[in-house]
């Protein structure tokens, strides 16, 4: 009788342990906005929790509670996170074979995190993935590439990226790729070259969508007047709000809710509040300089790289951003595109995140800032995960079609 009495309390205990990883009521978050996100498919389309996984700086185990970074599984729980796009990222300066060769590295990766926590992932690759892992209590792992220069100028390598699961590719990242301008590098190209727009076309007929975060205005021109699909920003926010090279003007969301597209908001404190951004350009040149050298002392290694710079920043006087300004964001964009066209791709140890938004547990604080808003719980669960489920599904209709018509 002891025996099983103590196995029960195990039982017991267990339980309580489970319980304290999946959504939960918090002070600052309504039950009724608790409730939505449980119920809700919360997709988020940018984390860079990748590069921790293959960091050789940290022993870094997802599936604990860390004290750092933004992402695990029990804060991801605990957020009511259903699917994450694992960002495959590397400098844009990283080119060539070893680009390709430190792409299938993170890939295996990510792979090797689904085999390894079954019960927690699983890997999808189409919207009914992301429902079936809803349905199954699991979160469903994407993967997004962050950064046209890991093709290597080479259609086939792209295709054997989207062979192994890819289901994004931002067309740059912060420099120019041989055939794309991005949006904080010299123009060189004038947007587009043609082998770009062959890009373009072929993510058409893969299946995979074509992500304008990270470019040019004139890319983003060049890839709309080519894309037969619905394209994505899959973390970008507003230009109105927070004058960024990398946000999306007004008439550039417009374009993108005109192509079916969705414009997922980034939690970047630097992309969100213009105060801060000005505070970053009044310290000049030497502040520029000193990330120069922190990138060079981190390397790959984001997770660094963003420690170095919030270090930097206090240094400077650089003023905290709030998460409140993430729903002004997601507001703004609503108001201009309508409410079928925005989504969130946070940008999670990638970046430094506002006041708030600590990590992925925090998400509710979104949902519930939105209801009391006004937003009704339909049109927020569409901004959480449902546009972006949208999108992927016609992307996927257009591929279906476009290899239909050429058998």
């Amino acid at each position: 009788m002891k025996a099983v009495l103590m196995i029960a309390g195990l039982s017991i205990v267990a339980l309580a342990a489970l319980a304290q990883q999946t959504a939960r009521p918090s002070p600052e978050v309504s039950e009724r906005a608790m409730k939505l996100q449980k119920r809700a498919i919360v997709v988020d389309t940018h984390c860079d929790v990748t590069q921790r996984l293959i960091s050789t700086r940290e022993k870094f185990d997802i599936a604990a509670r860390n004290s750092r970074g933004h992402f695990d599984i029990p804060r991801a729980r605990e957020g009511g996170l259903d699917a994450i796009f694992f960002s495959i990222y590397m400098s844009g300066r990283t080119t060539g074979p070893e680009a390709v060769e430190r792409s299938l590295r993170m890939i295996d990766a990510v792979k090797e995190t689904v085999r390894a926590h079954p019960k927690d992932f699983l890997l999808a690759t189409t919207a009914a993935d992301i429902r079936r892992a809803h349905k199954e209590g699991k979160i469903a792992a994407l993967m997004g590439m962050e950064g046209g220069h890991m093709i290597n100028e080479s259609l086939a390598n792209l295709r054997l990226y989207a062979e192994l699961g890819i289901r994004y590719l931002t067309l740059t990242h912060s420099v120019n790729t041989t055939w794309a301008d991005s949006s904080t590098d010299t123009a060189k190209f004038n947007g587009l070259t043609d082998f770009g727009k062959d890009v373009v076309r072929e993510l058409n007929r893969l299946g995979v969508m074509v992500d304008i975060s990270h470019v040019s205005d004139k890319t983003f021109a060049d890839a709309l007047a080519v894309t037969r699909a619905p394209m994505i920003a899959s973390h970008s926010s507003c230009r109105a709000l927070c004058n960024a090279p990398r946000d999306m003007t007004d008439d550039m969301i417009r374009a993108l809710a005109g192509n079916g597209g969705v414009i997922q908001i980034t939690f970047v404190d630097s992309f969100i509040s213009q105060p801060l951004r000005d505070a970053q350009e009044k310290a000049g040149p030497e502040r520029t300089r000193r990330i120069t050298a922190l990138r060079e002392k981190c390397g790959e290694d984001v997770e660094c790289e963003r420690r170095e710079r919030e270090a930097l920043d206090a240094e400077f006087g650089i003023p905290k951003a709030s998460w409140e300004l993430i729903v002004d964001h997601i507001d703004h964009a609503v108001k201009v595109a309508g409410v079928d066209h925005v989504g969130i791709g946070s940008d999670f140890d990638g970046a430094t995140m506002p006041l708030g938004m600590d990590d992925v547990s925090k998400l509710p604080k979104i949902t519930d800032a939105l209801l009391k808003k006004g937003y009704s719980e339909k049109d927020v669960e569409k901004i959480l995960g449902g546009n972006l489920l949208r999108v992927m599904e016609q992307v996927e209709q257009v591929s279906r079609r476009w290899n239909q018509t050429r058998k």
